[in-house]
């Protein structure tokens, strides 16, 4: 009998534990993942790590929540360090995305200055009748806001802040497009 009572309390005490160390390993992961602004840059992966991570857990809480000789960590804990490693490549992924991002508004950005220096010169070749100095005066004043949401987009390039900045850099563009082709229009009437 006391054999018995001696193996149960050593089955007792050999319980399987609860991976700590992993599943701050794990959260920390996400955490550093969505500094690298994962989260806006790539959504749907870092969408899929923030899952695996809460999978995890819930694995974790099934085990507590069962009878302490059959508790088992080893699936939650694979899982966990497949978080953390997946973790790692989604940041990576973000960076790499982050980049791109930047890449794309920095050519839309060329790009657009190019269009704004076609517009003022169009504007010098368009016609000038009464309405024709009204819509000069429009397009001259489109034209400023172009130039002054440029100005916003340089600023958030160098705040890091590249998302936004490529929807205000291609919102410039398009306007500054239509500047264009409403000038074309115009000077195309005229001759």
């Amino acid at each position: 009998m006391l054999a018995g009572l001696g193996a149960i309390a050593i089955l007792a005490t050999s319980c399987a534990k609860v991976p700590q160390m992993e599943i701050d390993q794990a959260k920390a992961a996400v955490e550093a993942a969505k500094a690298a602004e994962a989260n806006r840059y790539i959504p749907a992966e870092f969408n899929a790590l923030q899952d695996s991570l809460n999978s995890a857990l819930t694995m974790i809480e099934e085990q507590k929540s069962k009878f302490a000789l059959f508790r088992s960590y080893k699936a939650p804990k694979a899982k966990l360090i497949a978080t953390t490693a997946l973790a790692g490549t989604v940041k990576d992924n973000a960076g790499i995305r982050k980049e791109q991002v930047k890449t794309e508004v920095q050519n839309t950005l060329t790009e657009t200055t190019t269009l704004i220096e076609e517009v003022k010169t169009l504007i010098t070749k368009a016609p000038r009748g009464k309405e024709g100095k009204a819509a000069l005066e429009a397009i001259q004043g489109d034209l400023a806001i172009v130039e002054a949401s440029l100005t916003e987009v340089a600023t958030l390039v160098n705040n890091g802040d590249f998302l936004t900045a490529q929807d205000k850099v291609n919102a410039a563009k398009q306007k500054a497009e239509s500047l264009k082709m409403e000038l074309e229009e115009a000077i195309g009437k005229t001759k």
